[in-house]
């Protein structure tokens, strides 16, 4: 695979052209991707022409660059999250109709709860996560969900911060996230009000695999008017559908 001069090859550019677009920033102009990336301006353009032309990224009307049809294709079919989705959704679908706000499922990935989906309602409470959006581990309801659950040596490392305020209510201090992850552990879900956003409540709750280790958070968003807690029968019941769900589609040992 050619390499430059300084023996980074052309796919691990490639890489970071791609990783230049987030949730929030979908398309963008060549010279920007140089400036995210550290290429130039030359380089840049001549990559996004190829990834281009592979179908891996996309030219708007106006010339500004964005993720290809191709690359979510390829993403979405090798996923190995796919079957979590997969057998999530109806699940989610009915804790939706309970619910009226938001629901959403969420996965770990290295110190960030990744978002897998999401379903809302035209008039539910405000939420700042996505499909394919991320947060930090101490701060929603999914996040803690998942670090109380999570090898030893991850919590250490999110303990250790720094751990940022999104409001007066998030957890900021390695004291307050021991002892939220103790208490998660020990009522079975988590419900963080106000964390994220002062209107909104999370209340989340572990979904487990056919070896009862936790491999997601399925969580709703609701209003911050101290009846969140309501949500969480109907949570624990959409979980353990999931479980079973995800146990009978594991092939024989």
């Amino acid at each position: 695979m050619p390499r430059t001069a300084t023996g980074e090859s052309s796919l691990a550019r490639a890489v970071r052209i791609i990783a230049a677009f987030t949730p929030e920033e979908t398309s963008l102009r060549v010279s920007e991707i140089a400036r995210r990336t550290g290429l130039h301006i030359a380089t840049a353009s001549r990559l996004v022409a190829e990834l281009t032309a592979h179908g891996l990224l996309d030219r708007g009307p106006d010339r500004e660059v964005r993720i290809g049809v191709r690359l979510w294709e390829l993403a979405a079919r090798a996923s190995p999250t796919l079957s979590l989705r997969d057998a999530a959704l109806p699940y989610l679908e009915d804790v939706h109709a309970v619910v009226g706000h938001h629901a959403q499922l969420g996965v770990l990935d290295g110190a960030d709860v990744l978002f897998l989906e999401r379903l809302s309602a035209r008039d539910a409470v405000i939420n700042y996560t996505r499909i394919a959006g991320r947060l930090p581990l101490h701060l929603s309801s999914s996040g803690q969900v998942l670090l109380a659950h999570g090898p030893p040596e991850l919590q250490e490392r999110v303990l250790q911060g720094p751990l940022q305020r999104y409001t007066a209510a998030t957890i900021t201090t390695p004291e307050a996230l021991r002892a939220a992850l103790a208490e998660v552990r020990r009522r079975g879900y988590a419900l963080t009000a106000g964390h994220v956003h002062e209107d909104a409540t999370g209340v989340a709750v572990p979904v487990r695999g056919a070896l009862n280790e936790v491999v997601a958070a399925l969580s709703v968003i609701v209003p911050n008017d101290g009846h969140a807690e309501a949500r969480v029968p109907v949570l624990m019941a959409a979980a353990r559908g999931i479980s079973r769900s995800l146990a009978a589609a594991r092939p024989p040992a």
